[in-house]
């Protein structure tokens, strides 16, 4: 027998047995948390490569370069608009239902649609009718990202020890890594082929090649127990009956502080992989294939500093983390673009390698344990979705086009496009200065 605490502090007898299926289910919960938001995060992301690189041509040929690309983030940016709707929907019915099977749901409603953009003929075939059915497609990618985050990040919590939650937090954030990874080896394999090739079937290949991913991640997501914490309210009573209004109500100081926190490291992360990839190529002329293999080195690292900086949260505290995170993010936000300027490989491969690889995970890795802490557990699935699917919206939603703008409003250069950066990450600084710190 082993004594545990509860957690309402009471000790508690724990057979030997339970003790390693519990330590068998933690461990389960991360690494199924951190598989399937690989699977997701693929296919997300490969929306956003293609978007930067191909889809002004293939679906929106009959605009000039600058107007194409707008208008190819454009429907980048819908897939955010989604995501607090699907924080909503998901959200409420993981506060009731459970974590798991929310899981499920969206990772069918996430490689789906992927598969079908693969198969939307071009503007040459049916006109703007292609336009239309890759905006509804990647609104509901958009619904399933901002239900699935809430859900995987909780799974890997509510079911990690204590002293332990940043970490196990950390792996579904990992799993933006090797989401990224797939996606670049994907597209940069396609863009080698000739431009009429990539441009009429090869850009394809990666989206059919979803539904493969999804097999996998239903697998391995159908085995991941419930979480302890909504088995927990469910033995009390009844859940809420409506968790977001609920959170609304009760929890608006929550909410604001989360999603000014959150605006600024979405913001940096788009604006390197999505914005400072279209930037780079069209701008700097700098080759595509580069910038995607210095993305893929940036992702590689990531796998280690992201675990890591979960590890070293669990140490000092996640708050505590997260706004040196901001303070670095500031920081490096004019150095990145004078290096990418420099137009030498070595350099510009050390940009993008620090913004995705050191930065990012600094800032991303906390936010699982931190945000989630801010809200109790019958309400957690629904707080934590909205706050940082709205976010979303206002970071990586619409922050490529506003650099994109900025951009041009600054001549080709990049200085409105900084000190936007730093706005946000003063903002979020003074957001997170406001939350509870929790360290467990």
């Amino acid at each position: 027998m082993h004594m545990q605490s509860t957690p309402d502090g009471a000790a508690v007898a724990v057979p030997v047995s339970g003790q390693k299926r519990r330590a068998r289910d933690y461990l389960i919960a991360g690494w199924a948390s951190m598989a399937g938001t690989t699977i997701e995060w693929y296919d997300f992301f490969l929306y956003g490569t293609a978007a930067a690189l191909v889809f002004n041509k293939v679906f929106f040929p009959t605009l000039d370069p600058i107007l194409g690309t707008l208008a190819a983030f454009a429907t980048y940016g819908v897939g955010f608009v989604g995501r607090p709707m699907g924080g909503i929907v998901f959200g409420h019915f993981g506060d009731r239902i459970g974590r798991k099977s929310m899981l499920l749901a969206t990772l069918l409603l996430m490689g789906i649609p992927s598969m079908v953009i693969g198969l939307i003929p071009s503007y040459a075939s049916i006109g703007y009718w292609a336009a239309v059915l890759l905006v509804a497609m990647r609104f509901l990618q958009g619904m399933a990202v901002g239900g699935e985050w809430g859900g995987a990040v909780l799974m890997a919590v509510e079911h990690a020890p204590p002293g332990r939650k940043g970490f196990f937090g950390s792996l579904p954030q990992t799993g933006v890594g090797f989401g990224l990874i797939l996606s670049s080896i994907a597209m940069a394999a396609v863009t080698a082929l000739p431009e009429a090739d990539l441009l009429s079937w090869g850009w394809r290949v990666p989206f059919l090649a979803s539904i493969l991913l999804v097999l996998v991640g239903w697998v391995i997501r159908v085995r991941v127990p419930e979480s302890p914490d909504f088995e927990r309210v469910k033995r009390q009573g009844e859940p809420v009956k409506a968790p977001v209004l609920e959170v609304l109500r009760r929890q608006p100081r929550e909410l604001l502080t989360i999603i000014g926190a959150r605006t600024a490291e979405n913001t940096w992360f788009y604006l390197v992989v999505a914005f400072a990839l279209a930037y780079a190529a069209n701008q700097l002329k700098i080759p595509k294939v580069q910038i995607l293999h210095a993305i893929t080195a940036g992702a590689v690292l990531s796998l280690v500093t992201m675990p890591f900086s979960g590890w070293l949260s669990d140490r000092i505290g996640q708050k505590r983390l997260f706004l040196a995170g901001l303070v670095i993010m500031a920081l490096f936000a004019a150095p990145f673009f004078s290096m990418l300027e420099t137009l030498h490989a070595t350099t510009v491969w050390w940009a993008m390698v620090l913004g995705v690889g050191v930065v990012f995970p600094i800032l991303y890795a906390p936010e699982s344990q931190l945000f989630a802490a801010q809200f109790p557990a019958e309400i957690r699935y629904s707080g934590i979705s909205v706050s940082v699917q709205v976010a979303g919206v206002l970071g990586g939603g619409v922050a490529p086009m506003i650099a994109t703008a900025l951009l041009a409003y600054g001549g080709g250069k990049p200085h409105y496009v900084v000190a936007y950066m730093v706005v946000l990450a003063v903002i979020a600084f003074v957001c997170t200065l406001l939350m509870r710190s929790h360290h467990d």
